[in-house]
């Protein structure tokens, strides 16, 4: 940037460290995430002693009880893996945040989800329809993903479970004896992929997708690219704390978060509708 001198970066990196570190110590005693959703973020980063290396990042978003989002956790992972996020849910679980989500979002490959139901073991899982899709398209000929895509939206798009799993057997039914891998793939999360229909029907846009991490993220990476790396692990990490933190001020509440107090008193909802006690 003009007029910013070497030394005013280097002093404003170690304040960015100092803030990103109180805030990773936080007390979370008394906080309640209704939603989470979990993604790995990668980012080149140079190394001052190593080439070029692909960072992870192990980012958490949560909704709270009046349907805000916020950032609940940024740290540095490796490779996604299952002691990674375990440590990550610990430490959460140590500093207060006893309990647990109504349902966490992510993608399948994560290993996020073992580390989940040893931490939060009550916590509904939800498959993300966004990486679920792609990694269902990576295993098909480009020449059919128009229509192998629109036959993928059925599902998720449908009204009711019932309705889901029709679409579900018809997108097997169609593609199975050419493209066993991509039904395969579709095959593993069935269950995990219709969730969200245990939840109410305005949060559905919300659930079924870790967008508000991916939309978030995208912008940072474009940020992160344009510096070509940030010299060190903790320098890029401290960056893409402090640029998620701007966003969360601009992130929009969810669709009938009025909703959110139903579900705490422990209601019922099918197919997104409330069901009335009898």
């Amino acid at each position: 940037a003009k007029g910013v001198s070497a030394n005013v970066v280097v002093r404003l990196k170690e304040k960015w460290g100092r803030e990103y570190d109180a805030w990773n110590r936080r007390d979370l005693q008394g906080r309640e995430y209704v939603y989470l959703w979990a993604d790995g973020i990668h980012a080149n980063v140079r190394l001052e002693d190593e080439a070029n290396q692909r960072q992870c990042m192990l980012v958490l978003m949560g909704a709270t009880a009046d349907g805000r989002k916020e950032l609940v956790a940024v740290v540095d992972g490796f490779r996604e893996s299952k002691q990674s996020w375990y440590e990550l849910l610990i430490d959460l679980k140590q500093r207060g945040l006893v309990t647990p989500p109504k349902v966490a979002v992510g993608d399948g490959a994560l290993g996020f989800w073992a580390a989940l139901r040893e931490v939060f073991g009550e916590t509904c899982e939800q498959r993300c329809w966004f990486h679920k899709t792609g990694n269902i398209l990576n295993r098909m000929p480009k020449s059919i993903h128009g229509k192998a895509k629109t036959d993928i939206h059925q599902i998720w798009m449908a009204e009711t479970r019932e309705e889901a799993h029709k679409a579900f057997d018809a997108f097997l039914e169609k593609y199975a004896a050419k493209y066993p891998e991509a039904c395969e793939c579709l095959k593993q999360d069935r269950d995990a992929l219709l969730t969200f229909y245990d939840f109410p029907a305005e949060h559905w846009l919300h659930l079924r997708t870790t967008n508000p991490i991916e939309s978030t993220f995208a912008t940072i990476r474009l940020r992160h690219r344009r510096t070509k790396g940030c010299g060190t692990r903790r320098a890029s990490l401290t960056m893409m704390f402090k640029l998620a933190k701007s966003a969360e001020k601009k992130w929009r509440r969810l669709n009938g978060h009025e909703r959110i107090t139903l579900l705490l008193k422990g209601k019922t909802f099918v197919n997104g509708e409330l069901q009335e006690a009898a």
